[in-house]
């Protein structure tokens, strides 16, 4: 018998839109909130943002719990204007288990997802990148590969969606393939991809 490959593939299938109240829905809370939705169903993580509605809310916080791309704990704190604006965060949280305001909010907050987005491919091992396949959306967008989290590893190389829908780009990576040490996290804009095959060992 020949050798048994120890390649394994990693699929990532992601068109779900931006939602600015996606966590939380209008609401005023004194200090947890309730939670419209914990997880998105992509099974990826997104930079989060907080609207307000009031003018007078300016230094106020709402301070986010939850996981990052490989499941461990993380935490994040927004930081209201006085404005009723949006302000997005920079961390990618994967699920929600709390938000929780410094005070009651002068109007409404909404907590929801833009459309930066990061998945880890491996489960945040030590892996070794052999290939890929992308599968464009309808725009042209920018796959980062990082090894590390998105918020602070260490981009390795990019791709780049050609933004013709249904349009597949396959690559193959010669000898051992790329390393990633601390494990391997993509990160993308939604709506530049429709499906992403990873192929790993």
């Amino acid at each position: 018998m020949g050798a048994v490959s120890d390649v394994k593939p990693a699929f990532i299938s992601d068109e779900v839109a931006a939602d600015d109240d996606f966590i939380v829905t209008a609401a005023r809370p004194n200090t947890v909130a309730t939670l419209a939705n914990t997880a998105f169903a992509s099974g990826g993580a997104r930079i989060l943002t907080v609207t307000t509605a009031g003018t007078s809310d300016n230094a106020k916080t709402n301070t986010i719990v939850g996981t990052d791309v490989f499941d461990n704990a993380l935490t994040e704190v927004i930081v209201s204007t006085g404005s009723a604006e949006a302000v997005d965060g920079t961390k990618y949280f994967k699920t929600v288990t709390s938000v929780t305001s410094s005070a009651q909010f002068a109007g409404n907050i909404e907590v929801g997802s833009i459309a930066s987005a990061a998945q880890s491919v491996g489960g945040g091992l030590r892996v070794r990148l052999k290939g890929f396949s992308i599968v464009s959306g309808g725009t042209a967008g920018t796959i980062e590969f990082i090894d590390g989290t998105p918020e602070s590893g260490t981009v390795l190389f990019k791709s780049r969606t050609i933004g013709t829908d249904n349009t597949t780009i396959d690559r193959t990576i010669p000898e051992n393939g790329i390393l990633f040490e601390n494990g391997l996290t993509v990160k993308y804009t939604v709506g530049t991809i429709d499906m992403m095959t990873f192929f790993f060992a």
